[in-house]
């Protein structure tokens, strides 16, 4: 792969992300916490920036948007430490509305919300990583 592909790959993960994002809230009703949320701004600009990096390649917009996907990802990893109970709820920032730990959707007994924002900030990010990593060894 080039690292045309991999920034590629980064921008279809963080529509899916946020498209799946979307239909979980509005579609199934599931009603986002506040870490979600925060989880949300990290990701919708993805979707637009990711694309002007693109056409042409640009390294400087994959540099810009490395801070924003690392922000995201310790959100994530934060809320997956909090929904898993590895810290305890008291540590949570969601005191009003739904709580930050409630369970709402659970596949194959451990694939949840939080841990599926986790692995696409992951998989953005080493994406991105991989991209300028390419695109240096090619100049």
């Amino acid at each position: 792969m080039n690292s045309w592909h991999y920034l590629l790959s980064a921008w279809i993960l963080s529509l899916i992300a946020s498209l799946g994002s979307l239909f979980f809230s509005d579609v199934m009703g599931y009603p986002p916490c506040v870490l979600c949320w925060y989880q949300r701004i990290a990701m919708y600009p993805l979707v637009f920036i990711l694309p002007w990096a693109l056409f042409p390649f640009s390294r400087q917009i994959v540099k810009a948007i490395m801070p924003l996907t690392l922000v995201g990802w310790a959100i994530a990893f934060y809320h997956n430490l909090l929904y898993y109970k590895i810290l305890p709820e008291s540590h949570s920032p969601c005191v009003k509305g739904i709580s930050c730990t409630s369970v709402q959707l659970q596949w194959m007994g451990f694939i949840t919300i939080p841990l599926l924002s986790l692995i696409a900030f992951s998989l953005i990010f080493i994406g991105s990583t991989l991209a300028l990593k390419k695109e240096a060894s090619h100049e």
